[in-house]
């Protein structure tokens, strides 16, 4: 991302599946930076890491403070220990130092109504659309079971799962909506982008960015 690691002053982390945890092996060497996440997803990823990093633990469900974020950890349905999604929130309600808000939500089956509320009233949403249900369908590299368990309650979110969240949330805060975790071989860019594009309205309340794949994981991986 072009960002020295010198300039990392905390690490949060949603679960300890590897695709978001693996980067951990490599910071030995800074084990200063705090590693923020739950006990159960701080065991799991301790039991594969031969060094200790400096954890700092929350319980799901609570909101925490690290330097100017104040921080929310709010439960996900996905199949991990204890996933989480995070809201963070800074600056102050005047002039010089507005009020700002993000919410990151990836990684879960559905959306329950409690994870709604905490989407609804940040200025900036991520949220996943990891694949297209037909090309989940036609993929060939993908067993049955593996179909079944992303397109399950505690798998992960389609594009038709993110029209619906569109659809269904009342007024949302939203400037910027990102559209995250595409996989490769089941979703793609321009098939978001042609899809989104059929929601009439939504550019009138948000700037809609997708985040391509193709850019970012030079190998590879299997959401």
């Amino acid at each position: 991302m072009g960002t020295s690691i010198d300039e990392i002053e905390a690490i949060f982390l949603t679960h300890e599946h590897s695709d978001h945890s693996c980067g951990l092996s490599g910071l030995a060497k800074h084990s200063q930076i705090p590693v923020y996440a739950n006990r159960d997803t701080a065991r799991a990823i301790q039991a594969k890491l031969n060094w200790r990093p400096n954890w700092k633990i929350f319980e799901t469900g609570t909101t925490f403070v690290f330097k100017d974020l104040k921080i929310s950890a709010f439960s996900v349905p996905h199949d991990a220990y204890d996933p989480v999604g995070f809201t963070f929130t800074w600056g102050y309600d005047d002039l010089f130092s507005p009020r700002r808000s993000l919410a990151w939500a990836t990684d879960m089956g559905y959306i329950p109504e409690a994870v709604k509320e905490y989407l609804r009233g940040v200025d900036t949403l991520v949220i996943e659309a990891n694949y297209d249900e037909d090309l989940l369908e036609n993929d060939i590299k993908r067993p049955w079971s593996v179909k079944q368990r992303i397109r399950g309650r505690h798998g992960h979110l389609s594009n038709q799962d993110v029209i619906r969240l569109f659809r269904e949330i009342e007024q949302p805060l939203w400037k910027q909506v990102f559209l995250v975790h595409l996989s490769r071989d089941c979703n793609c860019k321009d098939h978001v982008k042609n899809i989104f594009s059929t929601i009439a309205d939504y550019s009138r309340k948000f700037e809609l960015s997708i985040i391509d794949p193709e850019e970012f994981c030079p190998k590879p991986i299997f959401f």
